[in-house]
């Protein structure tokens, strides 16, 4: 289970553009316009734009703004998510770069989860031995 629901919205009429603005892309993802905005500024989301300079996405965009939410639900930082992008989404050659990546990341949070259960151990001795403290 994932913290973050990462659907496309089926609500989205079946008729859309091919093309469309960040309201539009907000709407299918359920991601508010401001977050897009940062994952542009974080090089996560490269939108085409109008010679009037108004975003312009396409379907992919959506499939790939899906994709951030759900590494940043994993833990993952933008700075760590732009390099990923390319290979998880079959830009170049590099994609087993991208899943090394992401089994070292998943190693260091079950070193991490690992301590915590050890430190989780250690408080319930002690409340066992101080049965005043529970």
């Amino acid at each position: 289970m994932t913290a973050v629901d990462t659907r496309v919205n089926p609500a989205v009429s079946t008729g859309a553009p091919a093309r469309f603005g960040i309201g539009e892309l907000s709407v299918r993802t359920g991601v508010s316009a401001r977050s897009l905005r940062y994952y542009e500024e974080q090089a996560l989301l490269t939108p085409a734009r109008t010679a009037a300079g108004h975003r312009r996405f396409d379907a992919e965009a959506v499939d790939r703004v899906l994709l951030v939410q759900r590494l940043f639900a994993a833990g993952l930082t933008s700075t760590e998510i732009a390099p990923l992008l390319p290979p998880l989404l079959g830009r170049h050659d590099g994609g087993a770069d991208g899943i090394d990546s992401l089994r070292t990341h998943r190693r260091e949070l079950e070193g991490r989860i690992a301590r915590l259960r050890d430190t989780a151990e250690i408080l319930d001795e002690v409340l066992e031995e101080f049965p005043g403290a529970r």
